[in-house]
């Protein structure tokens, strides 16, 4: 370990590199890092500290960045919730591990604390079983589009893919489908990791459909029918969130269905049904199981409320 003469603020650029080469994370989250930590730099430079090193950041410092952030307002006069206070800390404690991996010496990462507030704000939304036929059954599958889109929302439900994972997917990971009742596809998912998807019988079926529609030469499973050029033929995630979204309004169902919406179902649902944890976590490809656990205050939540309608005590008599 060693002492370093260069300020924190320069080290920002190295962080991101660090993160990109040696960490494999993704373009989303390296962009998030950086405007994360533009904020951690800003207050360094409103409260002149544009010089400070590595090793001069104290708790007593970061203890100031946290008032700081837990009186900020922005131009709405809104302040910042406790969970997007969170994920400024949650950068700053990156970087700070990227100076212990190069041998830097700075403040440990874990004395950063975070919110324990923060995850109550934190709700999931999701659909029920009812309300997702709904929604599979609102595309017109007479045309091409609506078939597509039939195809597009039972893939997000039956594998719990990530909007960009979806928008990822090439025909040629569907070759050779015609005996076949389901599909375990392996994919490249957050952060470069690998993880096998499943498609259900139900799924596939739909994908099959659709692909017999296709006689073009595009490389992309999802493409845009309106697109001039072949670059612009591959869906985009936005094009993914106005596709969910029309067919919510057409179905009725919440206004907050999105995709990730439909991840959130597949979860609550597997979870509802005895899957395991750990086992929803590799379905979902979360590295830490902290991430999955969200889940369990909805089925906690259901627990009780079946608890309360089927076990509360009233038939007793005193």
């Amino acid at each position: 370990m060693n002492y370093s003469n260069k300020p924190i603020i320069k080290y920002i650029p190295d962080f991101l590199d660090y993160c990109e080469i040696e960490k494999g994370l993704s373009d989303n989250t390296q962009k998030n890092y950086s405007r994360y930590l533009k904020k951690f730099t800003d207050w360094l430079l409103l409260t002149e500290k544009k010089d400070l090193l590595p090793h001069q950041l104290t708790p007593e410092i970061v203890w100031d960045y946290r008032l700081y952030l837990a009186r900020y307002k922005d131009e709405k006069n809104k302040p910042l919730s406790k969970l997007t206070q969170n994920y400024y800390l949650i950068a700053l404690r990156a970087l700070l591990s990227f100076f212990t991996d190069k041998d830097i010496i700075s403040l440990p990462a874990d004395k950063i604390k975070l919110s324990k507030d923060a995850q109550k704000e934190k709700t999931i939304k999701f659909l029920t079983l009812e309300q997702i036929e709904k929604l599979l059954l609102a595309p017109n599958t007479e045309n091409i589009t609506g078939l597509r889109d039939r195809a597009i929302l039972e893939s997000l439900f039956s594998t719990g893919l990530r909007i960009a994972e979806l928008v990822a997917l090439n025909k040629e990971q569907f070759k050779n489908l015609e005996n076949k009742e389901d599909l375990e596809l392996s994919i490249i998912g957050k952060g470069n990791h690998p993880r096998t998807v499943y498609f259900s019988k139900r799924a596939l079926d739909w994908v099959k459909k659709y692909l017999k529609t296709r006689g073009d030469d595009e490389k992309a499973l999802f493409i845009n029918y309106r697109s001039k050029t072949a670059s612009e033929a591959r869906l985009t995630p936005r094009s993914i969130e106005r596709i969910v979204k029309k067919y919510a309004t057409i179905a009725n169902i919440p206004f907050f269905t999105t995709p990730h919406t439909l991840r959130h179902s597949y979860a609550t649902d597997l979870l509802g049904k005895g899957v395991d944890l750990r086992t929803i976590q590799e379905f979902l490809g979360h590295r830490n199981i902290a991430t999955t656990q969200i889940y369990t205050h909805v089925t906690n939540k259901r627990l009780r409320d079946v608890h309360r309608q089927f076990h509360s005590g009233k038939d007793i008599k005193n």
